[in-house]
């Protein structure tokens, strides 16, 4: 598994197909995952373990810069929600979780958390640098505008 820190390396370095684009408190990447279509995920830069070590200022600039990756998603997805979640768990770093949510999601499923999906699911709609290229470029596009 890739860690926050070797991503956001990645990141700096322009080899990370994922990004989408470098913001003022960090890079929006495509999320491995792609069973919900636009799930992204916000890495800080500079890397930290959580957004209590971040200062007000810092702190202020991180959860505009996740609701600015929410609002792109709506733009440019059929999207009808967005969830955000900042866990930290299997990875000791802060990075937020930003998840289009759709109405064509089976009931049982949209109700409840996004990982809900079976491991079938899950491990099979995975990113794929060619497939999300358009959608890199127009969420890119989308946050660009509002910053």
């Amino acid at each position: 598994m890739t860690t926050i820190p070797e991503r956001v390396e990645s990141a700096r370095a322009g080899t990370n197909p994922a990004v989408i684009c470098r913001m003022p408190s960090g890079w929006a990447v495509l999320c491995d995952m792609q069973h919900l279509r636009g799930y992204s995920i916000l890495l800080p830069d500079p890397v930290v373990a959580g957004i209590n070590d971040l200062d007000r200022a810092g702190r202020a600039a991180y959860l505009c810069d996740m609701v600015t990756i929410g609002d792109a998603l709506l733009e440019v997805t059929d999207a009808f929600r967005i969830n955000y979640a900042i866990l930290g768990n299997s990875d000791p770093y802060l990075h937020a979780h930003i998840v289009p949510r759709y109405m064509s999601e089976p009931d049982e499923i949209r109700r409840g958390l996004p990982w809900s999906y079976p491991n079938a699911v899950l491990g099979t709609a995975l990113f794929d640098a060619e497939r999300d290229k358009e959608l890199i470029a127009r969420l890119a596009g989308a946050i660009q505008r509002r910053l």
